[in-house]
């Protein structure tokens, strides 16, 4: 059976692990690159906050090629698929018309990756859609995957969480109404260990960080029935 040419689009995180071990064992997708999403100012993963250096070491340890997407500060949505569908584009003109993403059960998420990929005639796949994320948390990790949590939202978790690694006693700990794999933003993970990786990848817990983030200004604040947005807290374990 030949298979499908594709790009994985790939966070680093345990969601990411889970998906791309599936695809490699249904062997349908020949998966040429993995795709992340990098802040061009800080070298960091977008979201995650990992270093652009333990990027590079997992995908060497998985043992497939890396691409980076760019991304200048505070971007807005018309520069982020400018420089996505520039990437695509690259893509489409070495044969890959397919790109796989591990999105669980956001449907609003999956809906734009739809629409946005439909129209340069790209298919999209979500291996992981609508699974049960407590058994593909489990799963995860009597698979042997090992992962650290490197961004907590403190609307959900406190800062204890941050730093910790993804394993039974992490799962009884969490709050009740806390999606079992983050998958509402409750926090974000580096995998550094697992059936996908040659080798484990060496890193140190360094400081726990704490940033905040304000939402956009609203423009109608005239409105007498505006309820101001709070700003929510996030908490990073930089990773060394």
């Amino acid at each position: 059976m030949n298979k499908k040419p594709a790009f994985f689009n790939w966070s680093g995180g345990k969601d990411s692990c889970i998906a791309l071990h599936k695809l490699l064992d249904d062997n349908e997708y020949d998966t040429r690159y993995l795709l992340t999403t990098v802040s061009n100012e800080f070298r960091r993963i977008i979201q995650h906050g990992v270093k652009e250096l333990f990027l590079d070491k997992q995908a060497e340890s998985v043992g497939i090629p890396l691409k980076k997407l760019y991304m200048p500060s505070n971007p807005d949505m018309n520069i982020y698929e400018e420089l996505m569908n520039g990437m695509m584009m690259e893509f489409k003109d070495q044969g890959i018309c397919t790109g796989i993403f591990g999105d669980i059960f956001l449907e609003d998420l999956r809906k734009y990756r739809e629409e946005q990929f439909s129209k340069i005639n790209m298919n999209v796949v979500f291996p992981l859609w609508k699974q049960p994320t407590d058994i593909l948390l489990k799963d995860f990790i009597r698979s042997g995957f090992k992962a650290v949590i490197v961004c907590v939202n403190g609307n959900y978790l406190d800062k204890s969480f941050a730093g910790r690694e993804i394993d039974d006693e992490f799962i009884k700990d969490l709050p009740p109404g806390v999606d079992p794999c983050g998958e509402n933003g409750e926090y974000h993970s580096f995998v550094y260990d697992g059936p996908i990786f040659k080798t484990p990848v060496s890193f140190n817990c360094g400081e726990i960080i704490k940033k905040i983030y304000s939402p956009p200004k609203e423009s109608k604040r005239e409105k007498s029935n505006y309820q101001p947005v709070p700003e929510t807290v996030f908490w990073y374990c930089d990773l060394n």
